[in-house]
Formats: structure tokens, C-alpha cells, sequence
């Protein structure tokens, strides 16, 4: 049954992997399992699944190579990793590549469902369909969830996308980071500020010169502006 899409889960877990799938079949999704990194990169791109899930330490190719190497081949399919790395560095650094969440082991089958489902609804583009935005010289189209720098396109990830888009919903508004969290990633605080700022950082260098439309108001969050 595959009506909400099909999901890429790479895990050598067996049993974590036959969990996992257990709860996002429940959930109307499909599923496709791979328990090597190579095979699961073959996979995405075959494929082109509706989202990914990803651990990192897999036999063949880790699952940070994996998301360097789609993003590098301009493929954005959503991207979770699913690891039972904890530390601060592993999770920048799996964001910093593009990846659009992070879950750790032990996990709860049921967040992690709705992770996928939150990070879904981000890529579908259904708030703001219509109402294109511009800050600057920087332009977004929810509709196609385009994003360009004086006419030239720029590559964002799905949550990338939601974070400027939110930013320039109200130009001039300061969000904190626990606002952007529940606003963008679909969760309170527990999910770590600091991938706030690590997204925050990945979009500014994306955006090159006009990176300073998004301002960092010390003690508070972010603004977007002239």
C-alpha cells in the first residue's frame, strides 16, 4: 500500500529495519529496504523515493556519503538519518550535508513516523501554495518551491526551503530558534537549537552575496530583511 509514497529505508538492523517498516506501512506509506550503503545509494536514485531514511554507520558507504553524494547529483529527496550516534558533531555534520532531520537511537517508531510525515508535508509545499515572496534580491515561489538570487535558481533541501520561506513570511519579525524549531521542523525544543543555526549557516552560504538578508539577533534568533 503505497498511497502517501514510497519510503528508502537504509538500515543493517534487521529487526530495526523490519520495526521501521512495520510503522510506516501501518501508516499508508510503502517501503523499500536495503541494508547496504551502496545498495541504498543505487536505490535513491533509481527509485527517487518520496523520502529517505538513513543510518549512518552502514557496510560499503556510510550514510553521511550517501546524502553528499544525491546532493551533489541535485537529488533532494528528504533525508533522515536514523543513528545511534548521539554526539553534537555526527548531527551537524549529517545536517551540514544536507540531511533534513535527525533521529537517534533508541528512538519511538511512532516520532519517527512523524517525522516523515512532517518533513513530507514540508517538500509538498501545501501552506502558502500561491504568494511568492521576495526579500532583496532574493525571490521564493512556494508554489514550485523555487528559490533564486537575482534570477539565478538556487539549490535548496526541503527544510532549507521552509526555514527562508518562514523567514520571509515577515520580513523584519524576529523568530527565536524554539519558534523556528515548532514552526519549521514540526517540534519543541528537545529536537536541539543548534540545528537551527547549523540550517541557518548551510542557507547564508547558499545564497552567497545575498546572504545578509538573514540577520542573527544575538540572545534571541533570526530575522530576515533588506
Amino acid at each position: 500500500m503505497t498511497e502517501k509514497g514510497l519510503i528508502l529505508v537504509v538500515e543493517d538492523e534487521r529487526p530495526i529495519a523490519e520495526l521501521v517498516r512495520m510503522y510506516l506501512q501501518r501508516d499508508g506509506f510503502g517501503v523499500e529496504l536495503e541494508s547496504d550503503g551502496h545498495a541504498g545509494l543505487a536505490s535513491a536514485r533509481r527509485l527517487r523515493p518520496a523520502a529517505c531514511i538513513l543510518d549512518i554507520a552502514l557496510p560499503g558507504l556510510e550514510g553521511t556519503e550517501i546524502c553528499r553524494r544525491l546532493r551533489a547529483e541535485d537529488i533532494w529527496v528528504p533525508i533522515i538519518f536514523l543513528t545511534a550516534r548521539d554526539d553534537e558533531v555526527d548531527r551537524i555534520v549529517g545536517l551540514e550535508l544536507g540531511a533534513d532531520d535527525y533521529l537517534t537511537k533508541p528512538f519511538s517508531p511512532r516520532e519517527l513516523v512523524a517525522r516523515v510525515k512532517a518533513v513530507l508535508r514540508r517538500s509538498s509545499g501545501v501552506p502558502e501554495p500561491d504568494r511568492v515572496k521576495t526579500v532583496g534580491p532574493v525571490r521564493i515561489d512556494p508554489a514550485s518551491r523555487g528559490v533564486s538570487v537575482d534570477g539565478v535558481p538556487v539549490h535548496l533541501t526541503t527544510t532549507e526551503f521552509d526555514l527562508l520561506s518562514h523567514l520571509m513570511t515577515r520580513p523584519g519579525r524576529v523568530y527565536t530558534r524554539d519558534e523556528l524549531l515548532s514552526a519549521v521542523w514540526g517540534y519543541a525544543a528537545h529536537g536541539g537549537t543548534r540545528t537551527v543555526d547549523v540550517h541557518v549557516a548551510q542557507v547564508r552560504a547558499k545564497l552567497g552575496d545575498a546572504a545578509s538578508i538573514i540577520r542573527t539577533v544575538r540572545g534571541v534568533g533570526y530575522t530576515a530583511g533588506d
